[in-house]
């Protein structure tokens, strides 16, 4: 029996914070007539939060060091402000949403990141994804939308990283659906040349990522984000791209396809 198709599709930072790209991507992302689920960051909001707060702020290969006072920043702007916004956004297109931090329905269980050589302080690692809940939400016709904030069960909320968090769920999903998994951030794709916006890497696959990782091509933010597509590619999930935001809508637009 043919599986029902599923899109899993997460935004970052700066589609949210241009108010016309991301009204745009939710209409565009509302307008889609399969079971959808979407998953925001929101780490440069927060960022700015904490600047206005006096709190510093540190990044390690891509990833943020989650003081305590970082955590709540973090779970203010991803659970408060921002989740909340792209939810009435949603509402606005007709697109029936929730919002969701992995605690509520304990939907995604985490825990703390064990310290090795860096102490990442409340960061949570996916432990389990309830994909009975999600499916059950996905049925009531219901769009998932998921914030980057997890939980422990035992009252401890963590920061988790928004793009492994998608490929946690289209995983966890791609036993019940044919999931097909989106990154949408500003640029088009994978970039061969920072500097030249049209230099997309239409195809990467394992060998060539080792490559480009090698060559220094890919580096910063890029190398987690692409850990977690091949991730997902490796627990079945169909199809992952890297592309902008105009890709919902026309998925013939250049872009960066992942495989094995």
């Amino acid at each position: 029996m043919e599986k029902q198709k599923l899109l899993v599709a997460k935004i970052g930072g700066n589609i949210i914070e241009d108010e016309v790209a991301l009204q745009s991507f939710l209409e565009n992302f509302s307008k889609i007539k399969e079971p959808k689920i979407l998953i925001h960051g929101g780490g440069k909001s927060a960022t700015q939060l904490a600047a206005k707060l006096g709190v510093k702020t540190e990044m390690i290969d891509g990833r943020r060091i989650t003081s305590a006072e970082n955590l709540d920043i973090v779970v203010m702007t991803y659970a408060g402000l921002l989740n909340k916004r792209i939810v009435s956004g949603l509402q606005k297109y007709n697109c029936n949403a929730m919002g969701l931090t992995g605690a509520d329905a304990n939907v995604i269980r985490a825990e703390k990141r064990p310290v090795q050589f860096i102490d990442y302080g409340y960061v949570g690692d996916v432990v389990e994804v309830n994909d009975t809940i999600i499916k059950g939400f996905l049925n009531q016709k219901i769009t998932p939308v998921f914030c980057a904030v997890t939980h422990d069960s035992n009252g401890q909320l963590f920061n988790t990283n928004a793009d492994t968090i998608a490929s946690e769920i289209a995983s966890a999903m791609s036993p019940h659906y044919e999931v097909s998994l989106f990154y949408c951030f500003e640029l088009k794709g994978v970039l061969e040349n920072i500097k030249d916006k049209d230099s997309v890497i239409e195809h990467i696959n394992l060998e060539k990522y080792n490559e480009l990782r090698d060559a220094q091509v890919i580096a910063d933010g890029m190398l987690p984000k692409l850990q977690n597509c091949f991730e997902a590619l490796q627990k079945k999930v169909s199809k992952v791209h890297i592309a902008n935001a105009d890709f919902i809508k026309d998925n013939t637009t250049k872009h960066t396809t992942l495989s094995l």
